[in-house]
């Protein structure tokens, strides 16, 4: 049989394990998708020799930038962003060959066009994680000027969350790539100055578990559209299944 699966940690969060595996059994196909939590990015060799019908695996925080040193082959998009969160295996001469590649790109890009008007041309990006990346690399494709807010920014392009009252809104779209409000924590939510939101902002949140986060509330109350990060997830997951089976 078949195994692919999903590395990370925590995972408890993670829609994944039951799509792959309803659509395996929907689909008659001899699969099964496991969720390995993962602490340590150290841990891959082992995982990959107590599994060797590993056929693939997803990439969740906080390993999308330190599984690079890992991988045999990292294809060229996923070079350019710096950061995998798909990886095929195969096993030439009886050893594990990993090839890396980030479908977060090919989901948020699809997702956020659905999401958002043609007309917005400026972006905040929450956090400067792995996810960020390719949410950066997705918004450059669309010709979008971009700034990343950090609670420690070190780039030319980071500024603090301190800045925000000042520059918000003159930034119609608001990303947030950090994981503030993911089930169980769902309480907590990226600290932005909610009150100078208006009807002409969209906030798009990468967490999709739970379906409507407090930040997305927030933003709504003062009038924002807001959207979560299920049709995102559902367009990279389609496209790592696309990987996967391709010999």
């Amino acid at each position: 049989m078949q195994i692919y699966g999903i590395i990370g940690y925590p995972l408890g969060h993670s829609c994944s394990p039951r799509y792959f595996n309803e659509k395996f059994q929907k689909e008659n196909i001899a699969a099964e998708y496991r969720s390995f939590e993962m602490p340590d990015i150290r841990q891959l060799p082992t995982l990959l020799q107590q599994t060797p019908d590993l056929c693939g695996f997803n990439v969740t925080i906080p390993h999308k930038q330190n599984i690079l040193p890992f991988l045999d082959e990292i294809s060229e998009e996923a070079r350019a962003i710096g950061a995998v969160n798909c990886v095929k295996v195969s096993h030439p001469n009886g050893h594990p060959y990993l090839v890396g590649y980030n479908t977060d790109m090919y989901g948020f890009r699809k997702a956020l066009l659905e999401f958002i008007p043609a007309a917005i041309s400026k972006a905040l990006i929450l956090g400067n994680g792995g996810a960020a990346k390719a949410v950066r690399y997705a918004l450059h494709s669309l010709n979008m000027e971009v700034s990343t807010v950090s609670r420690t920014p070190r780039q030319a392009d980071e500024i603090g969350y301190a800045a925000l009252p000042d520059l918000i809104t003159g930034y119609p779209l608001i990303v947030n790539t950090t994981p503030l409000g993911t089930w169980p924590d769902t309480s907590e939510f990226p600290p932005l100055p909610y009150e100078l939101l208006t009807a002409g902002h969209y906030l798009f949140d990468l967490v999709y578990n739970p379906e409507t986060t407090t930040f997305m509330q927030k933003g709504r109350a003062a009038g924002a559209h807001a959207c979560n990060g299920y049709a995102m997830w559902l367009g990279q997951a389609e496209k790592n299944w696309e990987i996967w089976k391709k010999k």
